[in-house]
């Protein structure tokens, strides 16, 4: 292979990274540095908590054959709205509250996979109708559009990334001096604000969080060539290794320096942490990708195809309740309005991702990058003042262009496909 076409071989695996890091830096350099300010990264995290949540849900529906669910945004709002209707009107115990919605949102999905997995409805109708019943129970829930405050229950919006406190503690800090950030940094960050202090616990987390990365992907490698599979070039995954645990650091670094750790970025961390191991780690996993790549085939070697459906959008179902108690959590209050084109967010991001748009193609870190790379580009238009009609615009051509890539590519890289 001539240094060219491993030249091309790379852009084209890493292409949304390459991408991620220069709209980062084209967003950068237009706003002044207001970017990757401390207080921004954090928002990127709090505002696009929704859409790394449901969008890992999304992918799995993808993967089987590029179905898409459309009644995310709509259970989001319902499931809201019921979690303040228990809350506060009905006074249940936010935990007890919090164990209903999730109950609602898997029986809301279990009864979409029904109609989809065993009487064989397309999931563009069935979703399509979701999404307009739960848009209007939401209505209903709420007494024509209502608003309710969850405000008081500071304990739900602390542990779903809502209100002032909803940080992870810095154990570490609160028991030494404060550590000051130094004159350099704010030469760095001109609008960081002044006497700023380092959140120690934060930043302990982030050094340990990179030494188990490095140490899991080491002895990951080691696994695989003992088993004698194949594996990266040592040189590429070396650099691959660096840069990763750098962005870990200064993502970590930036977050230190504004009140540390958000609640809402561990619930993230743990969704796809567990949705990572079951899609690349285990039999279900694999059955997702295979019934995407070929159902036929996938239903001769025995695997219960209908059951794949099932837990698909079951599923989505579970993480739409998770993304909604995040949503009420966030705005502080539960509106008729709240998860609108939520479904849009989420696919888009699988497509941006690298999921493909025929199904069986696909990982959850794919998916978080093309979150990410929305996230950045939302923030980035926000912090420049650009007009929303023009945001729709952006959007919606980044996401052409990411499926015409998927697309092309799967061709051969021919534009214009055959008639035949």
């Amino acid at each position: 292979m001539n240094s060219s076409s491993k030249v091309l071989d790379f852009v084209r695996k890493y292409t949304m990274i390459i991408a991620l890091v220069l709209v980062t830096v084209f967003f950068t350099v237009q706003t002044g540095g207001k970017l990757v300010l401390p207080s921004n990264v954090n928002n990127l995290i709090a505002q696009n908590a929704y859409v790394f949540v449901l969008a890992t849900g999304m992918l799995l529906c993808i993967l089987t054959g590029g179905n898409i669910d459309l009644s995310v945004g709509s259970i989001v709002c319902f499931v809201g709205a019921l979690s303040a209707v228990f809350m506060i009107n009905a006074k249940i115990d936010p935990v007890l509250a919090v164990l209903l919605c999730f109950l609602i949102g898997t029986v809301i999905g279990a009864w979409q996979a029904f109609w989809i997995a065993y009487v064989r409805i397309p999931p563009f109708i069935v979703t399509l109708s979701g999404m307009l019943i739960f848009r209007g129970l939401s209505n209903v829930v709420l007494k024509n559009g209502m608003t309710i405050s969850v405000s008081k229950k500071t304990g739900f919006m602390s542990v779903f990334g809502g209100g002032a406190n909803c940080y992870f503690p810095d154990y570490i800090g609160d028991r030494m001096a404060d550590v000051k950030v130094p004159k350099f940094i704010y030469d760095i960050y001109p609008g960081l604000p002044p006497e700023s202090k380092f959140n120690i616990t934060c930043l302990v987390a982030t050094v340990l969080a990179i030494v188990i990365f490095v140490t899991m992907t080491v002895l990951n490698r080691k696994k695989r060539q003992k088993k004698e599979y194949e594996v990266e070039k040592f040189v590429p995954w070396c650099i691959k290794l660096v840069v990763i645990s750098l962005a870990v650091a200064a993502f970590g670094f930036s977050l230190s320096m504004h009140k540390g750790i958000p609640s809402v970025l561990l619930i993230i961390l743990g969704v796809v942490i567990i949705y990572s191991y079951i899609t690349s780690n285990t039999r279900v996993g694999r059955y997702f990708y295979a019934v995407g790549g070929n159902e036929k085939a996938t239903k001769l070697s025995g695997i219960n195809t209908n059951k794949v459906y099932f837990l698909a959008y079951t599923n989505m179902g579970l993480l739409s309740a998770l993304a909604g108690l995040i949503t009420v959590a966030r705005l502080t209050t539960a509106t008729a309005q709240s998860g609108q084109s939520y479904e849009m967010d989420a696919i888009a991001s699988c497509f941006i991702g690298g999921a493909s748009a025929y199904g069986g193609i696909g990982t959850v870190p794919g998916v978080i990058i093309g979150a990410l790379l929305m996230g950045v580009i939302n923030l980035g238009m926000n912090t420049m003042k650009v007009d929303q009609n023009m945001q729709q615009v952006v959007k919606g051509l980044v996401l052409l262009a990411a499926v015409i890539f998927d697309v092309v590519s799967k061709r051969g890289g021919k534009l214009i496909a055959k008639n035949t």
